[in-house]
C-alpha cells in the first residue's frame, strides 16, 4: 500500500461563506468530516492547514493535527509548500492534497491518486477524472475540463468547453465520449511543492484561474487516472452546506 501524507487546506476567510471550515454537519465541524475521510483511506499522517487560531483549536479539541501558516499565500498550493516544509517531509514523499470544503471526497479517491503518482515515477503531479456526460456542464465555467493523451497525461485543463467540436460551432452534439471532468484532488511529491511557489505564473493560469496550469507550462508531468462518479457537492455556500447536510443524513 502506499504511504502518503494528506495536507487538507483550511482558511477561515470567505467572501461568500466566512468561517465554513467550522460550520457545522451532523453537530461537527465540517473540517472535522474531511479529516475523517482522510484518515478512512489510510493515509499514514493528516494534517489541516489554516491560517487561523479558532480552526487549528477545533483540531486540537478533537485531537487532530493542525499547523499555523502565513495569510498571505497565492494559493492553496503555496500553503501546501509552506507546511512540506515545515513538517520537513523527505523529497520522495507523496502528499495529497484534499480541500477543507469536501466533506464528502471518497476515501478512495484520495487512496488512488496517491497511488497513481507512486506508479507514475516520471509524473510530478496525478489527479483524478470522470466522463462528462451531461451536455449542460461542459459549457459551465464552474466545471474544469481536461484533455488527455493516449497515456493518461494531461495535456491542458480549461473551463470552456473542450475538446471544440467545430462542426456544431462547439455545442454538443451528442458525442461526449472524450470529454472528462477534472476532481480538483491532487497527489504531489514533497520536492515539487517545495519549489512550486519559485515558479512563474504564466498567463494561461491566470486567464483560466487554475494552478495546474502553472505545472503544465513548466513541463511538470500531470497524470490523470479515471474514476467513476465524482466528490460529491463542495460546500461553497450555506445552501451548499444544506444539501451536503441532507445527503450525510440519507447515508
Amino acid at each position: 500500500m502506499t504511504a502518503f501524507t494528506v495536507i487538507i487546506p483550511a482558511r477561515y476567510g470567505s467572501l461568500r461563506f466566512p468561517g465554513k471550515p467550522l460550520a457545522l454537519l451532523q453537530d461537527k465541524p465540517m473540517v472535522v468530516h474531511v479529516i475523517r475521510r482522510a484518515e478512512e483511506s489510510g493515509a499514514q499522517r493528516v494534517v489541516v492547514a489554516t491560517d487561523d487560531s479558532r480552526i487549528r483549536d477545533v483540531c486540537a479539541a478533537f485531537g487532530k493535527e493542525a499547523v499555523m501558516t502565513r495569510a498571505d499565500h497565492r494559493s492553496g498550493t503555496d500553503r501546501l509548500a509552506e507546511v512540506v516544509t515545515r513538517l520537513q517531509l523527505d523529497d520522495a514523499e507523496i502528499v495529497v492534497n484534499v480541500q477543507g470544503d469536501e466533506p464528502l471526497m471518497p476515501p478512495e479517491f484520495i487512496s488512488r491518486v496517491a497511488g497513481e503518482l507512486r506508479r507514475h515515477r516520471d509524473a510530478g503531479i496525478a489527479t483524478l477524472v470522470t466522463p462528462l456526460r451531461e451536455t449542460e456542464l461542459l459549457a459551465d465555467p464552474n466545471v474544469v475540463k481536461v484533455i488527455r493523451n493516449r497515456l493518461g497525461y494531461a495535456l491542458y485543463f480549461s473551463r470552456a468547453p473542450v475538446p471544440w467540436d467545430r462542426e456544431s460551432a462547439g455545442r454538443p452534439s451528442g458525442q461526449l465520449s472524450e470529454c472528462w471532468r477534472h476532481l480538483g484532488i491532487y497527489a504531489y511529491r514533497a520536492a515539487f511543492l517545495r519549489g512550486y511557489p519559485e515558479l512563474e505564473s504564466p498567463l494561461i493560469e491566470q486567464r483560466e484561474s487554475l494552478e495546474q496550469l502553472r505545472a503544465l507550462w513548466h513541463g511538470v508531468p500531470i497524470v490523470t487516472a479515471e474514476v467513476a462518479g465524482d466528490a460529491g457537492p463542495g460546500v461553497d455556500t450555506p445552501a451548499d452546506l444544506a444539501r451536503v447536510e441532507a445527503l450525510l443524513t440519507r447515508r
